[in-house]
């Protein structure tokens, strides 16, 4: 499994040979200025909820790339209205197999509108699982207690998304002890450091993870890791 960071909330996935997307907001991004949206690989498109900040490059990607959108309800609405077809509905508590492996929804404590105003439906994460492993996408989200069901419900993780920048989500502290909700020591952080109401010291936030035992990945914008199953 490939993991390649598009700044922000936007991650790359590269798992059973399918290239997934998460959250594609990558050319209103300054910090990301040196990726070029319209070579992002994608088969897979998730979105979380509808902040322009997390779908932002939704319709120019999948329009070029005609990849499966996997989105709630009304987002699902919303995108077919704007010309898009090869998109799935879900919600969360719901789950599916697709071809590079199971997705389930999860509950995300946030707000969603879409850019123009309209209704966004309930946000969600997205716990993804094959045999190159299970990881969990948090989208934007507040610590809730609902997370402790994952580890009850979904396989162990292997590593998981968690939003840290505070202000909007829940902040690294909050994501301590997300981990410990989830059951998974090894956290990739995002959503920090973009827009002034969010920007964290980062060397506080891995510390605050090393004091207790877990690892907090800050990975630059363009990066990519590989993840094996142990």
């Amino acid at each position: 499994m490939n993991i390649k960071y598009y700044g922000h909330a936007c991650f790359g996935v590269e798992i059973n040979g399918k290239h997934l997307l998460f959250d594609p907001f990558i050319s209103p991004n300054p910090l990301a200025s040196a990726i070029d949206v319209d070579t992002i690989p994608c088969d897979f498109m998730f979105i979380s909820h509808g902040h322009a900040d997390h779908i932002a490059d939704a319709e120019r990607i999948a329009k070029r790339t005609n990849c499966k959108i996997i989105t709630n309800y009304e987002i699902y609405n919303w995108l077919k209205k704007k010309g898009l077809s090869n998109i799935h509905p879900m919600n969360p508590g719901g789950g599916r197999t697709f071809d590079f492996g199971t997705v389930k929804c999860v509950v995300a404590q946030h707000s969603s509108s879409l850019p123009d105003g309209t209704y966004g439906g309930s946000p969600m994460g997205f716990v993804v699982s094959s045999e190159e492993g299970c990881f969990y996408f948090a989208g934007d989200t507040a610590l809730t207690l609902d997370m402790q069901l994952i580890p009850m419900i979904c396989p162990p993780l292997s590593f998981a998304i968690l939003p840290i920048g505070s202000n909007f989500t829940m902040d690294y502290a909050d994501a301590v002890v997300a981990a410990d909700f989830i059951q998974c020591n090894t956290i990739i952080g995002c959503h920090f450091d973009t827009f002034e109401y969010i920007k964290i010291d980062k060397d506080a936030a891995k510390k605050c993870f090393e004091a207790e035992d877990k690892v907090l990945i800050l990975p630059a914008i363009g990066h990519t890791m590989k993840w094996e199953v142990e």
